[in-house]
């Protein structure tokens, strides 16, 4: 008996179902699409460093080290804000040295840094604190917002009211009012990867020049940070009345 009842619930669940998706499928509607765009400056810069240590007027003696050179770095950024968690490394590696001795060589050190700035007019001043022969290179790899998600939720919700407002104008044309929705396909791909960079870098070499032309001046990350517009679009199906 209860395996028979079952069998008629089921049947009945069927039976509604099929008669609200043909109720779908053939009541009066329109489908509009509607947009919302912003423009938007990146206010985070992703800055990577790389660090190696060198000898002092090429004496094997006088060597600046990693760990010094770090440390200038990582005091830099947190004068500027940078938080501690937000000053990785990306990678560690070391190379050869040819002394002047024939056959000899030295095994130095080097580090890449990947640092996340908010703080971008104290970028510069940053970099202007680590010893400059020690910098090997450094480049923008990325930008973000701080407000990236709440940015998108306001585009979304302005796409969808566009879509609405859309449905109204083709509804007045024809005499009806628009009912409620009966469908909303979020079509929306925010183009935040417009904002990444052509890599920009200064190798140790291109610094030390630009740095014995210009005497005792060192020379700063040109950074040119431009907005972008993001686009959101929404589809809805609005019931006619």
């Amino acid at each position: 008996m209860k395996k028979i009842v079952g069998l008629i619930l089921a049947i009945c669940m069927v039976t509604i179902a099929s008669a609200q998706s043909n109720n779908y499928e053939f009541s009066r509607k329109v489908s509009t699409r509607g947009y919302a765009e912003r423009e938007v400056t990146p206010d985070i810069v992703y800055l990577s460093v790389s660090l190696k240590e060198y000898f002092v007027d090429g004496n094997t003696k006088k060597k600046v080290t990693i760990e010094t050179l770090e440390k200038q770095l990582y005091d830099a950024a947190m004068t500027i804000g940078v938080k501690k968690e937000d000053f990785t490394i990306q990678n560690i590696y070391s190379y050869n040295y040819e002394t002047k001795k024939k056959g000899n060589s030295e095994l130095l050190q080097a580090k890449q840094y990947r640092i996340k700035i908010s703080n971008l007019n104290g970028l510069n001043s940053m970099l202007d604190k680590v010893d400059a022969k020690g910098l090997q290179s450094t480049s923008i790899n990325g930008y973000d917002h701080s407000q990236k998600r709440q940015i998108e939720k306001e585009l979304k919700v302005a796409a969808v009211q566009d879509a609405r407002a859309n449905a109204e104008i083709i509804a007045s044309a024809t005499g009806d009012k628009i009912g409620k929705v009966l469908a909303i396909n979020d079509n929306s791909s925010f183009g935040w990867n417009d904002i990444m960079p052509t890599p920009r870098a200064y190798s140790m070499a291109k610094m030390e020049m630009a740095a014995d032309a210009a005497g005792a001046m060192e020379p700063s990350l040109d950074i040119s940070v431009r907005p972008i517009k993001l686009t959101c679009n929404i589809d809805g199906i609005f019931e006619l009345q």
